[in-house]
């Protein structure tokens, strides 16, 4: 099972989590722009989730039900995008985890860190 980057990283992609990664399973992509991880290279060892400043990375099992369709949608895209596997500046404009948690309650969702 992989972990998975949620729509909490779009218009953020903070590149702290490639930091760690020891095998190198993040993509950049650019619509929308974030992250994402390669499914069949993830070895679920969890560095990159504490490393998230937005908590956009969970277990697949833990994944929040608002999210869950980014179980597929990770999978499915990260081959549009570019291995990233060292640190660059995340987006101009990039939310802060108190900002994301805004956004969420403004939608809606409850959704807990992971």
């Amino acid at each position: 099972m992989a972990h998975i980057v949620t729509p909490r990283c779009i218009d953020c992609r903070y590149t702290d989590c490639c930091t760690v990664c020891p095998v190198d399973c993040f993509w950049e992509i650019e619509e929308p722009a974030m992250l994402l991880i390669d499914p069949d290279t993830c070895i679920d060892c969890g560095l990159c989730i504490e490393e998230c400043p937005v908590r956009a990375i969970y277990t697949e099992e833990q994944c929040p039900e608002p999210y869950k369709e980014w179980i597929d949608k990770n999978a499915e895209l990260y081959n549009d995008g570019t291995n990233v596997t060292e640190q660059k500046d995340p987006l101009s404009g990039a939310l802060t985890l108190e900002q994301i948690h805004e956004r969420e309650s403004s939608q809606g969702l409850d959704v807990s860190d992971p």
